[in-house]
């Protein structure tokens, strides 16, 4: 899957990811549902780590569709709660 993190690029990510990723996605759910703005940084941080380096940087000049869109690291909870879906920001079953 080609995930794009909003402000740096394209990652190549293998879907056996997807369930470890999760996790943080609902921990980052319930960190925002909780208000824990400093839980929430931390966590967002955590998750754009883990696609970073579980997946493969494409070339800034690839123009590969991205599948999944993740926000900036600097991205305020009020902006990722915009882009939130029913499944959180990852796509897949709660862990």
């Amino acid at each position: 899957m080609i995930v794009r993190i909003m402000g740096e690029g394209q990652v190549k990510l293998d879907d056996s990811h997807f369930t470890e990723l999760n996790k943080l996605d609902d921990e980052l759910l319930a960190e925002m549902e909780s208000g824990d703005v400093d839980g929430f940084r931390r966590t967002l941080t955590a998750l754009l780590s883990a696609v970073r380096s579980m997946g493969t940087t494409l070339p800034d000049d690839s123009l590969e569709p991205s599948e999944l869109i993740l926000p900036a690291p600097d991205a305020s909870l009020e902006e990722v709660r915009e882009m939130l879906t029913e499944d959180g920001l990852i796509p897949g079953p709660a862990s």
